[in-house]
């Protein structure tokens, strides 16, 4: 295949094999590890610099410690869910003041995680998608692209979620459930770094990968779509 772009996903190695996980590794054409290392050294000298370079080195600290050192059959095994890990990453960066950004259909799930970081000794400030009550007609909707038509419906603010976080100072922003756009309009205008703790999937139950998992049997139609031989 010709080089144009990163394609990773696509790389037919092994991860044991692969050059970036390998020293003399092998690589497609489209390997960016060997076809861009001007961008390599650029991500070096800029992870060691500021506050980058403690935040990294945590970051793979933490990682580290999500296995259990003893291994089984020669693999490593996982000991702790996300949550505790964001909790324990946040204490490794001393940040004390953590921004829960949720959607209020995750309501039930944001006020267990709210006392989980807050009996952990976080100082929690969460705050609700439709917070300050827009109504979506600011936005241009009709009555037909409301969810029910004929009611009023706040629009989710990920803006404002994002600006009350700022405000108030938070340290690093946990976001949960936050719809698709909407989570990209709060990363964009948050001020400290941000984590996903569950994103949206209404079908799945917030589980999204279980349609990627599937798509050999009930969600095949997600790898070749209708129509697409007529383009």
């Amino acid at each position: 295949m010709a080089y144009k772009q990163p394609q990773c996903a696509l790389c037919p190695f092994d991860k044991s094999e692969k050059s970036c996980c390998k020293v003399d590794g092998k690589a497609p054409g489209y390997c960016p590890t060997l076809r861009n290392p001007e961008l390599v050294r650029q991500s070096i000298d800029k992870g060691l610099s500021g506050a980058d370079l403690e935040f990294a080195r945590q970051a793979c600290i933490q990682e580290g410690e999500g296995y259990c050192k003893e291994k089984v059959n020669g693999s490593v095994r996982p000991m702790k869910p996300r949550i505790l890990e964001v909790i324990e990453f946040a204490k490794k960066m001393t940040y004390h003041k953590v921004a829960l950004i949720f959607c209020v259909g995750l309501r039930r799930e944001a006020s267990i995680v709210h006392k989980i970081f807050d009996n952990h000794g976080l100082d929690v400030i969460s705050i609700a998608c439709k917070v300050g009550r827009v109504p979506k007609e600011t936005l241009g909707l009709t009555e037909e692209q409301k969810i029910f038509p004929g009611n009023f419906e706040s629009m989710c603010n990920p803006i404002l979620q994002a600006l009350l976080a700022n405000s108030y100072g938070s340290q690093l922003n946990v976001l949960l459930g936050l719809c698709v756009g909407h989570d990209s309009l709060f990363l964009k205008n948050a001020d400290a770094p941000s984590t996903v703790l569950a994103v949206k999937d209404r079908l799945l139950g917030h589980n999204p990968l279980a349609a990627i998992n599937l798509s050999e049997s009930y969600y095949n139609y997600l790898v070749e779509p209708a129509g697409k031989d007529d383009e």
